[in-house]
C-alpha cells in the first residue's frame, strides 16, 4: 500500500491489549517495591494511617489489602486512577510520578486488582477492577465493574473508615517465590515471613513519615497485619557522626532549560561494630557491605538504598561505615532520570565527578576509621609471638652491632661506637625496664611516623642497653602479613630477624650526617610496602590465630 493511501484513522495504532497488559507485569517490581508504590498513593491522598493485610485462605487463595483513611475518590476519580497513564496529579510534590505505579505494581504480583473508594461518608463505595485474564479473553482494555461484596465492605470499614481507598490484590500468582501445599502450614509460614520482610522494607522507605520525632515529613502510621511499622533510620544519628560541612551540603543542579534547583547531601560515618553491642548493631546500625553508599530520597521517600552509583567503585569492607544521605524534590525528576518504580536514579557524569571530588576525603576517612578500629581489635585479640626471635638474637653474641657507651633517656639519644668510629651520638628511642622477653624485638602501637620499623636501644634495667627493633602494629605489613603469619612461627621469626638485622645495620653504620639518610630509606621502604599491599585486604577473623585464653 502506498503511504499516501493510508487513511488518517489508520495512523492510530493501538497496542494489543492482552500482550501489553501481561508484558507490563515484568517492569522490575518485586512484592516489596510494588507494595511501596501502593503506599505512595495513600500518602499522596493525605492519609495518616495505612493498613496492609496479607491473608491466606485454607484453599491457598492469597489476598493483599491496602486500606488508607485518605481523601478517597468518587466513581470518576476511581476510573481515572485505573487508567494506564493516569492524568498528572494536581499536587506535583506527591509521591506518584507516571500514573502507572498502581497498575504496573499490582499486576506484577497478581492477576486481578481492585479499587474500592469514596471521598465522603455519604457517597456509595465506587469500585473498579482490572482482571488480566478477562483482558486476555476479550482482548480489550476493559475493566470489571462488579458490586461491592460484603467482605469488601467489611474490609473497607475496618482498614479505611468513613473515607479512603481500599486496594485489593487477588489471584496472587507471584506473591511467593516458591510453591507450597495450598493453605498448608509451610505456606502460612512463608506468608508470615513475607509480612515481616515487607514491614522491614517499609520501615526504611518511609522512616521519615513514621518517625514521630522527624519533623521533615508529616506523620503517617503504617501497619502490616495489625503490627505497626517501626521506623528504621539507616544513618543512626544517635551514634553516628555527620562529617560533611554545612557549607557543602547544598548542591545546585542546572536543568536543561537553564534554570537551577537544589539538592542536599549529608555524609554519615557509623560507629564500628566493636563499639556497639550485638543487639545495637543488628537493630539500629545493620553494618554490611551492601548497606554502604547513597541513600536517595525523593520528596522524603527513600527510592534507593546503598551502592556507590559510579561515584566510587564496588562496595568493600573498609567503607562499610559510610552512608550518604541525598535529597531532591520532584522538580529534579528529569535531571536524575527517575524510573517508573521510583527505585533508582542516574547521576549525570558531571555530577558524578563533582560528588567524587566532594566525598573523596570523607570516603578515605571512613576507610581509615574502619581500619583503625578493626586493627585495634585484631591487635587486642590476636597474638603474634616474637619470643623466638628474641631468644635467637640474645643467643647470637657475634652479630655485628653498635656498642652503647651511654644513653640519655630524657633527650632520647645514645652515644655509641660503631663502624663509623667511637663516641657517635645519634637520636634514637631509649627504653628502660623492658621485659627481658621483649628486649630485642617488640610490636608497639606508639609509632606514628608511618614507618614499619624503628631502631631503638633497650634495657631490662637502666643500663646495659642493646640494639633493638620496634615494629609498627599500625602498618599494613604488620596487619596484613604478620597477623596472617601468626600461626607460622618460622615465618614470624624470619621477618623479625630480618627487620632486627636492618635496624642493627643502621645503628652500626650511621652518624649524625648519615642518620637522616637512613631515616629517609626507612620511610621510603615503608611507603612502598604500603603501596604494594594496598590491594591486599585485611585478614578476616577466620584467618587469624586468636590468642589462647588463660
Amino acid at each position: 500500500m502506498d503511504e499516501r493511501d493510508i487513511a488518517k484513522n489508520d495512523l492510530v495504532n493501538k497496542p494489543d491489549a492482552s500482550r501489553l497488559i501481561f508484558g507490563l507485569r515484568d517492569t522490575g517490581y518485586n512484592v516489596k517495591t510494588a507494595a511501596a508504590d501502593i503506599v505512595d498513593n495513600s500518602i499522596a491522598a493525605k492519609a495518616d494511617r495505612v493498613n496492609i493485610e496479607i491473608v491466606l485462605h485454607e484453599d491457598g487463595r492469597k489476598f493483599v489489602y491496602f486500606g488508607d483513611n485518605g481523601t478517597g475518590m468518587d466513581a470518576e476519580g476511581v476510573h481515572r486512577a485505573m487508567r494506564y497513564g493516569a492524568p498528572v496529579r494536581e499536587n506535583l510534590e506527591s509521591l506518584g510520578k507516571f500514573g502507572l505505579g498502581l497498575k504496573t505494581a499490582s499486576s506484577s504480583v497478581c492477576l486481578k486488582f481492585t479499587i474500592v473508594s469514596r471521598s465522603s461518608s455519604t457517597q456509595p463505595l465506587a469500585k473498579l477492577a482490572w482482571d488480566l485474564d478477562h483482558v486476555k479473553e476479550r482482548d480489550e482494555w476493559e475493566m470489571l465493574q462488579e458490586p461491592v461484596s460484603t467482605d469488601e465492605q467489611e474490609m473497607f470499614d475496618e482498614l479505611c473508615g468513613e473515607t479512603g481507598t481500599l486496594v485489593i490484590w487477588e489471584k496472587c500468582d507471584r506473591i511467593l517465590s516458591k510453591e507450597y501445599e495450598a493453605g498448608g502450614t509451610k505456606e502460612q509460614a512463608a506468608i508470615n515471613r513475607l509480612a515481616d520482610t515487607l514491614a522491614r522494607h517499609l520501615s526504611l522507605v518511609y522512616h521519615r513519615f513514621t518517625d514521630k520525632t522527624d519533623t521533615r515529613e508529616r506523620n503517617v502510621d503504617i501497619f502490616v497485619n495489625s503490627s505497626p511499622v517501626v521506623p528504621w533510620n539507616p544513618f543512626y544519628p544517635k551514634r553516628s557522626e555527620q562529617v560533611l560541612a554545612e557549607v557543602k551540603q547544598t548542591l545546585v543542579v542546572e536543568l536543561p532549560d537553564g534554570s537551577e534547583e537544589k539538592a542536599t547531601i549529608r555524609a554519615w560515618i557509623l560507629p564500628h561494630r566493636r563499639d556497639m553491642t550485638k543487639d545495637e548493631e543488628r537493630e539500629y546500625a545493620r553494618i554490611s557491605n551492601r548497606a554502604q553508599g547513597f541513600y536517595v530520597f525523593r520528596e522524603g521517600r527513600l527510592i534507593q538504598d546503598g551502592g556507590w552509583m559510579d561515584v566510587f567503585g564496588a562496595p568493600e569492607p573498609h567503607t562499610s561505615l559510610l552512608r550518604i544521605e541525598f535529597d531532591f524534590g520532584h522538580k529534579l525528576d528529569d535531571a536524575f532520570r527517575i524510573d517508573v518504580k521510583k527505585s533508582r536514579i542516574l547521576f549525570h557524569p558531571d555530577l558524578e565527578d563533582g560528588l567524587t571530588t566532594l566525598l573523596q576525603p570523607i570516603y578515605r576517612e571512613a576507610g581509615n576509621r574502619y581500619r583503625r578500629q578493626s586493627r585495634a581489635q585484631a591487635n587486642a585479640t590476636n597474638k603474634v609471638d616474637h619470643g623466638s626471635a628474641n631468644k635467637n638474637i640474645a643467643s647470637t653474641t657475634n652479630a655485628a652491632k653498635a656498642q652503647v657507651t651511654s644513653v640519655d633517656p630524657a633527650g632520647q639519644s645514645a652515644e655509641i661506637s660503631n663502624n663509623m668510629g667511637p663516641k657517635i651520638r645519634i637520636k634514637s628511642p631509649i627504653q628502660n625496664n623492658v621485659s627481658p622477653d621483649h628486649i630485642h624485638v617488640e610490636a608497639v602501637e606508639s609509632i606514628n611516623s608511618g614507618e614499619l620499623w624503628q631502631p631503638a636501644f633497650r634495657s631490662s634495667g637502666t643500663d646495659g642497653h642493646v640494639p633493638s627493633v620496634l615494629l609498627n602494629k599500625h602498618h599494613d605489613f604488620y596487619q596484613k602479613i604478620y597477623l596472617r603469619a601468626a600461626s607460622n612461627g618460622f615465618a614470624v621469626e624470619g621477618m623479625d630477624l630480618l627487620l632486627w638485622a636492618f635496624a642493627a645495620a643502621e645503628q652500626n653504620n650511621t652518624n649524625d650526617e648519615l642518620e637522616p639518610i637512613f631515616e629517609d630509606l626507612r620511610t621510603e621502604i615503608s611507603n612502598n610496602l604500603r603501596k604494594l599491599l594496598r590491594n591486599l585486604p585485611d585478614p578476616e577473623p577466620g584467618e587469624l590465630a586468636e590468642e589462647d585464653e588463660d
